[in-house]
């Protein structure tokens, strides 16, 4: 059986100050997190989680904390997490959205960030033409946009086509 993997960074350290509560608590269950001054470090050795567990009491003082800010995390949490749950711990599933959109929300508010990138590998356990390749991804207040390694080489072969192509009909002249 093969093994894939998505080693994942987000190459821009992410102020503290930029974060509420309740992205904070998302984005270090999504991603590992490391210190990096005032700042966080976002990265993930085999990719990002989409299905995290975190603790009750700590999710309803993120939320609470973060309420009062229109954001991606609280709109997501708030619709679909029951906050007067008996359980010490919630699951929360995050396929319903993406970090992306996380993290677009911190760009929006932050007096330092313009942009946020992602640069993701496709690694695979066993030597298969699908397993390898990887993607980049620019974040900005209005757009997230990205492209894989196969877009890039895509691209490439349709202007290689255009440019050979071209070239044919010079030579016929």
């Amino acid at each position: 059986m093969a093994d894939y993997a998505s080693p994942t960074v987000i190459q821009q350290p992410i102020p503290n100050a930029d974060l509420t509560a309740l992205e904070y608590l998302l984005l270090t269950n999504i991603f590992q997190a490391d210190p990096f001054g005032d700042a966080l470090y976002f990265h993930a050795e085999f990719g990002p989680s989409d299905l995290i567990l975190v603790p009750a009491a700590a999710l309803r003082a993120a939320f609470a904390a973060s309420a009062a800010i229109a954001s991606t995390a609280t709109s997501y949490v708030g619709e679909r997490i029951d906050m007067d749950t008996d359980e010490i711990e919630i699951e929360i599933d995050l396929s319903g959205t993406s970090w992306e959109f996380i993290l677009q929300d911190i760009v929006r508010r932050s007096a330092t960030l313009r942009t946020v990138t992602a640069v993701t590998s496709f690694t695979c356990s066993k030597m298969r033409p699908d397993g390898f390749g990887g993607s980049v991804m620019l974040i900005t207040a209005d757009a997230i946009k990205g492209k894989s390694t196969n877009d890039i080489l895509q691209e490439f072969i349709a202007e290689e086509e255009a440019g050979a192509g071209r070239n044919r009909r010079e030579g016929e002249g």
